[in-house]
């Protein structure tokens, strides 16, 4: 799963996420949004399934690398993203 763990504004809001990030969440638990890349997202979709581990990775950083280890707590759904018009990953 890769993240971007330095501050990126996108639409004037900070889009960064990182493993810090991911751990300071409720239940260590997030949706993963903004995915745009189909080849990504038809994987994310059709082939990730519950319990499965996944590698962190961090992004668009000066180091980037894999930053820990993950596990899917919920298979794959629609981006609500996507149909935000305020949202930075808003996809019309």
């Amino acid at each position: 799963m890769k993240s971007e763990p330095e501050s990126r504004i996108v639409k004037g809001i900070d889009v960064k996420f990182s493993i810090d990030d991911l751990q300071a969440m409720p239940d260590a638990t997030s949706q993963w949004d903004g995915v745009r890349n189909y080849k990504a997202r038809n994987y994310l979709r059709d082939d990730i399934k519950r319990g499965d581990k996944v590698l962190f990775y961090h992004s668009n950083c000066k180091v980037p690398g894999i930053a820990g280890l993950a596990t899917v707590t919920k298979e794959g759904y629609p981006d609500y993203t996507a149909f935000d018009a305020k949202h930075p990953y808003y996809d019309p």
